[in-house]
């Protein structure tokens, strides 16, 4: 995994049409897991509730990208 968004191939003006729907669209996996990732560190520090909000966050991402792709 890219340790930048440099090394990533990605700028601030790669794509002039790039929007945060196409971008987040794009990376939604990478996203969902750094979700999951920050839940898992919550969980571990006994914060159940803050952790619960997040993986509430990830689903809600996670369904509506589903429901984009059966529309």
């Amino acid at each position: 995994m890219p340790d930048t968004f440099a090394s990533a191939g990605l700028s601030g003006d790669d794509a002039p049409g790039d929007s945060l729907a196409q971008v987040s669209s794009l990376y939604l996996g990478n996203i969902l897991y750094a979700i999951e990732r920050c839940a898992l560190s919550l969980d571990s520090d006994d914060k159940p509730d803050e952790a619960a909000f997040y993986r509430g966050l990830g689903r809600k991402l996670a369904e509506a990208y589903g429901r984009e792709k059966r529309a």
